[in-house]
């Protein structure tokens, strides 16, 4: 029996086992002889400097070996490029215990070492620190009248600025006879994997570094550790195979790193660090964003004026920027538009690409405005989008690579039984909850960057195949695994994928639905590569079964090179590594996107999202009670993983619209719910019946794989269809996430 790809399969997770049996070791779980640990100690005002640090209370305490502090820091790297990372917005990167100046609230300025944790603990927690302060501003609506266009830098190349403006929008606006205009607000938001931050240095004898980190990037924490503390990158090796969830997080090297490499280096000893919850929350966030939309449309409902103005927040040191106005003219035509982007500084840590950056901030003002439009309207929302769909992207004058939007559309209205809705707003009930139904769309950029990677056969026949990626908990090792058994025609069994390791080849950091296009691509391309290899060594082999036979005649399949005609000729891949004298026959390979041809095209995936909300007419509380997404991706490298993804953000979506937000409170300049106690999110009993649907696309552009990624995707949709869902149940437009009770009383 022919065996069958394993793309397109549900393929289980490789290490799932290893995860649910407490097998996998995380970067605070490796030990090693002499450890010791660092608590960090971090500031409690906002702006101001440290007058003083007492530490001679605490280095008296048994155990403790010593208080790093601005005093005694060692002199490190002087230019900002040196603290910058893959993933650094324009400005001067943070540099932790850099001087006395305190320019955020929990900023790290001390690390207490000592033999064991809880010495180190008790010590951070008896510092004596004292402070002068100054004035400090946290506050983005208060601040929004300072708001400026943001700087441009290296990475505009992902986060491009708005598109220029169409037409001219305001004459347009005010002439129309359809007009609809909304402000939108979310708050800060923290990434919270559960697993905390933690890096583990270990001190080689030969004064090398091993170090274990939290990261989305192994790469991108040696280069860091090696530019910040003048090493040679050989001599830094950066381990994370397995990642408790990062979500953004870990796409920038956190403190903790910095102050255990930073304290083994001085002592010469191995140290680990980890943040508690509590630190969890002083470093990047989701920022907090006010948006203004102003859409207008003639009497049949099509599009004549779009305007999408967004003021977010970054830091006093950086210029962080999100994609966010940008959407709007990709998903619906309109020949007069206008997209502005603007920052305002305040006194708070530079914020950090959050699951769906930018996405899931503009798409809820973009859909709740479409939402209001239909009302006006009388028209229903899903007509209304496809009466306004775009078959290319008039932002950029460019044709979609593929685009099954309108499948989605078709297949998720179905499944979800949209034709069911009472088409005014306060009108379904079931029982005393007031039923809601809202849709809304998606969509996210399919990117691709490039990377390396390995693939050898050895002397058993195995495909070992190596990328110094991550798995930040999406299934890569299980979906690069699958790529590279269909390149050779083998089982999923017999290749070993090596990741989460920086001495394999090079990979860029993991994130932005990117990993699959970039990664995958790789393989891919070593694969064909180490065909092309073992064919050679076969030919040159005494061996009359490939004799006269050109490469494009073979196949690779169960370990051996088959003549496609007649398969009774064939080589063991076994018996090339053997004539090679057992050694494995390897190749490395770099993929780059074809960027000439790619930019002839506007490549994303796309969603329609379909929700049911009950509200408690009396107390307000509210309940999804079910969904569907659709989802047209490209091909789906594993259904299993792929759908797991998808679910996954619609959980946050529900989050996102109904639960979480950090408190502020702006007269300290602190966040107040620093634990999972009072950042709420959803538990199992908030989550009820969610479906996903994987619409058919094939896409010969993206990349080798026709992949699109799915990461961000599930989660761009759903927050504005809960919050258009809550509409049609209660008939009040609530234009703030989290939607709380009480603004539905």
């Amino acid at each position: 029996m022919a065996l069958l790809p394993s793309i397109g399969q549900p393929v289980s997770r490789l290490e799932g086992h290893s995860k649910v049996t407490g097998e996998a070791r995380y970067s605070g779980d490796y030990n090693v002889a002499g450890l010791l640990f660092g608590y960090v100690v971090n500031a409690t005002i906002t702006k101001g400097k440290i007058l003083s640090i007492n530490t001679e209370a605490v280095k008296t305490l048994p155990g403790v070996i010593e208080v790093f502090t601005h005093e005694n820091r060692p002199a490190l790297a002087w230019f900002d490029l040196q603290y910058a990372d893959m993933d650094a917005p324009p400005g001067s990167p943070f540099r932790p215990l850099q001087n006395d100046k305190i320019v955020y609230n929990g900023q790290p300025i001390a690390l207490v070492v000592a033999e064991t944790f809880e010495m180190a603990r008790y010590g951070a927690s008896i510092l004596e620190v004292t402070y002068s302060n100054e004035a400090f501003s946290t506050d983005l609506a208060a601040s929004i009248i300072e708001a400026r266009a943001p700087k441009m830098g290296l990475a505009t190349a992902l986060k491009p600025p708005p598109p220029k403006p169409k037409g001219d929008f305001d004459k347009v606006f005010n002439e129309s006879p359809v007009q609809v205009a909304g402000e939108y607000y979310h708050g800060t938001e923290h990434h919270n994997p559960i697993e905390l931050f933690s890096t583990t240095t270990v001190y080689e004898p030969d004064g090398k570094l091993t170090v274990y980190d939290k990261t989305q990037g192994t790469v991108n924490s040696q280069l860091y550790i090696g530019n910040v503390f003048g090493l040679h990158y050989k001599d830094v090796r950066v381990i994370s195979p397995y990642v408790g969830g990062a979500f953004g997080s870990g796409l920038r090297p956190q403190y903790q790193l910095f102050l255990s490499v930073m304290a083994a280096l001085e002592l010469k000893r191995s140290v680990r660090v980890t943040l508690d919850r509590s630190q969890m929350y002083t470093f990047g966030h989701r920022p907090p964003t006010i948006q203004q939309t102003r859409f207008a449309a003639d009497s049949s409902g099509k599009l004549t004026a779009m305007n999408h103005t967004a003021f977010a927040e970054t830091s006093m040191f950086e210029d962080y920027t999100e994609v966010v106005v940008n959407w709007a003219n990709m998903l619906y035509p309109a020949p007069n538009t206008k997209m502005e982007y603007k920052l305002v500084e305040l006194d708070v840590f530079s914020p950090l690409d959050m699951r769906a950056p930018g996405g899931s901030t503009g798409l809820h003002a973009i859909e709740s405005t479409m939402d209001e439009l239909s009302y006006q309207l009388k028209m229903d929302p899903l007509e209304l989008r496809l009466l306004n769909y775009a078959e290319t992207d008039e932002s950029l004058g460019r044709p979609f690579s593929s685009k099954e939007l309108r499948q989605c559309y078709m297949q998720g209205a179905e499944k979800f039984g949209w034709a069911n809705r009472n088409p005014e707003p306060r009108s379904m009930r079931r029982g005393n909850k007031l039923v809601g139904y809202g849709m809304a769309t998606g969509i996210w950029e399919a990117n691709q960057l490039p990377a390396r990677a390995q693939a050898g056969i050895d002397k058993d026949g195995r495909l070992l195949v190596g990328s110094a990626v991550t798995d930040i908990g999406t299934g890569t090792l299980t979906v690069m695994t699958q790529i590279a058994a269909d390149e050779f025609g083998m089982r999923v069994e017999d290749v070993i994928f090596s990741y989460g390791d920086s001495k394999e080849p090079f990979a860029p950091i993991q994130g932005g639905s990117m990993t699959v296009s970039t990664v995958g691509s790789a393989i891919k391309a070593a694969c064909a590569a180490l065909r092309k290899k073992l064919f050679k060594k076969a030919r040159a082999m005494n061996n009359a079964a490939l004799k006269g036979v050109d490469y494009k005649d073979v196949d690779f399949k169960e370990g051996r090179i088959v003549v496609r005609e007649k398969p009774d000729r064939f080589v063991n891949l076994t018996g090339i590594v053997a004539a090679n004298k057992g050694r494995m026959i390897e190749t490395t390979n770099f993929s780059v996107p074809h960027v000439f041809k790619l930019k002839k095209y506007s490549r994303a995936a796309h969603s329609a999202v379909f929700v049911e909300v009950e509200v408690d007419e009396e107390l307000g509380i509210i309940n999804v009670t079910r969904a569907v997404t659709a989802v047209a991706a490209g091909k789906i490298i594993n259904p299993k993983t792929a759908r797991s993804q998808i679910l996954g953000g619609m959980v946050w979506s529900i989050s996102k619209a109904l639960r979480e937000e950090t408190i502020s409170d702006h007269r300290l300049g602190k966040y107040m719910n620093q634990n999972l106690a009072e950042y709420h999110i959803p538990v199992h009993a908030d989550i009820h019946d969610l479906d996903v649907i994987f619409v058919e696309e094939d896409d010969q552009v993206v990349n080798e794989l026709g992949s699109k990624g799915v990461g961000e995707i599930g989660l761009v949709g759903m927050p504005p269809a809960i919050a258009n869902a809550v509409y049609h149940a209660t008939g009040k437009r609530i234009n703030q996430f989290p939607i709380h009770f009480d603004m539905l009383l």
